[in-house]
């Protein structure tokens, strides 16, 4: 099985640009980013602190996270109920990036993560997975852009979907999940040694997704 590995920070166009390019090579995409929002939303249900490992850890044993695929979507299914759509909101963004810190939850999930790769080929994206989920990657790739640049696609994303947003605060936020992301003690963001940099600052989507196909079928052919 042949597995992709992308990384980057917030609001680079992952999901997006991994998604488009699982698409067009037949591979399975995996949105590791959704795990993490699925537990921050369960952690959220319960009135927990997702910054407290005493207090998110035990709620782990109470809950059960399935992927599954309809029409070619990636649904989170928590506790059976289909939560795709509540783990998209602002404050599950920042429930999952404090939860992704915890040490137990990244254990909890990486199983999950790796069963998926072992049986398929996959593009999996996130913080760590070139670094730490799936180290022996075919293809690594770190995917970035200037915060000012996800702040802005981030911005127009909400408005498509109806949800205002200010774009101060939206860039406020992703400066801040960036700090939080590259300084935790467990699996902190970092592009691997051989992974593929790719900055689509200045590239529209389309050119995005196509410099990621590219990279990929010139390391698996």
């Amino acid at each position: 099985m042949i597995s992709v590995a992308i990384d980057g920070p917030a609001g680079a166009g992952k999901s997006t640009i991994a998604k488009a390019a699982a698409s067009g090579l037949g591979f399975i995409y995996v949105d590791t980013g959704a795990m993490y929002r699925t537990i921050g939303l369960a952690c959220m249900r319960k009135g927990v602190d997702t910054g407290s490992p005493e207090a998110v850890v035990p709620v782990l044993g109470e809950i059960a996270i399935d992927v599954v695929y309809k029409d070619g979507e990636q649904k989170m299914l928590l506790n059976g109920e289909d939560v795709s759509g509540e783990i998209r909101t602002e404050e599950a963004s920042k429930n999952a990036s404090a939860v992704s810190a915890i040490p137990e939850v990244r254990a909890f999930l990486l199983e999950l993560q790796r069963d998926f790769a072992r049986k398929n080929n996959v593009i999996m994206d996130g913080r760590d997975i070139a670094t730490v989920v799936l180290p022996d990657s075919r293809v690594k790739i770190f995917l970035t852009a200037s915060p000012e640049s996800r702040a802005r696609r981030r911005t127009a994303q909400l408005a498509e979907k109806g949800i205002e947003a200010d774009y101060e605060k939206v860039l406020s936020d992703i400066i801040q999940r960036d700090y939080n992301d590259s300084h935790r003690e467990a699996a902190p963001l970092k592009p691997a040694e051989d992974s593929v940099l790719v900055d689509t600052t200045e590239m529209t989507l389309e050119e995005s997704i196509e410099k990621i196909i590219s990279i990929i079928k010139e390391k698996i052919e």
